[in-house]
């Protein structure tokens, strides 16, 4: 199981290898954002070796808080998150689809992730289903061509269960139309009110522990990463007691680890 870096903002990157180490994490998805550690290998490889806990995977600065970090260019973005994976040997990228604005980032998107993909051919590319956004009683959707990345297909996706809850999809029905190409699963849940909660798992209303159980029949052979919001946090004590809890759901219902799980 791994510890998305992101469980536990308004930390920093390196509290999450503490964490992920005290609590008995196998491994970080390092998500990339305005830390500076987050962004640079030789830091994380510092406290991957000094905590024991290995980088796994790579989460590319996609959200509207990152559009600046490395370069504006989201293909600088998207390049360098692969040097970074490379360089940690992690072996999944988490992608986001392109936002509306980003009109040629979009046009090509399909075809230069393609060949991204094969300059790194180690790397898997994991594109995100993402949700609408409700605002002021009216839903819009900030991704082209949507925010279901299997309406267009891609060699590998992963599967974030709060997004699943914020538009609405079943997980499991998810998980079925992306099939074989499953590569890695976010772990949260949400309660299906139109807004992306990251919840620890089993406090929503998505079948959170259904989905970790069908994995194995699935022939999955990717990585699972808790990423639970826990930014109203009163301390320390508290955001780690949620973190177990998510890590101990999360093997309760996992029938058989995959290789990096275990």
């Amino acid at each position: 199981m791994l510890l998305s870096s992101s469980s536990v903002f308004p930390e920093r990157t390196a509290a999450a290898f503490q964490m992920a180490a005290a609590l008995g994490y196998d491994g970080i998805e390092v998500m990339v954002w305005t830390d500076a550690v987050s962004q640079d290998s030789g830091a994380l490889r510092g406290l991957a070796q000094h905590y024991g806990v290995p980088v796994l995977s790579v989460h590319a600065p996609c959200l509207l808080v990152t559009q600046r970090v490395w370069s504006p260019d989201p293909w600088e973005r998207l390049r360098r998150s692969a040097e970074l994976a490379e360089a940690l040997e992690a072996p999944t990228v988490v992608v986001h689809p392109p936002f509306t604005w980003q009109r040629d980032y979009a046009r090509n998107f399909r075809d230069g992730l393609g060949e991204i993909a094969d300059r790194y051919p180690d790397l898997r590319f994991a594109l995100e289903n993402m949700y609408p956004v409700r605002m002021a009683g009216r839903q819009f959707v900030p991704y082209v061509p949507g925010w279901d990345p299997t309406e267009t297909g891609y060699p590998a996706y992963t599967l974030d269960l709060s997004h699943c809850a914020a538009s609405h999809t079943d997980s499991l029905e998810m998980a079925d139309r992306m099939g074989d190409a499953l590569a890695h699963v976010h772990l949260g849940d949400g309660t299906g009110e139109g807004r992306d909660e990251h919840l620890v798992p089993g406090r929503g209303t998505q079948p959170c522990a259904e989905v970790l159980r069908s994995l194995a029949g699935r022939g999955f052979t990717g990585s699972v990463a808790v990423e639970v919001s826990t930014r109203g946090a009163r301390s320390r004590a508290v955001r780690e007691a949620d973190l177990r809890a998510a890590l101990d759901f999360a093997r309760q219902h996992l029938i058989t680890p995959s290789p990096v799980d275990a």
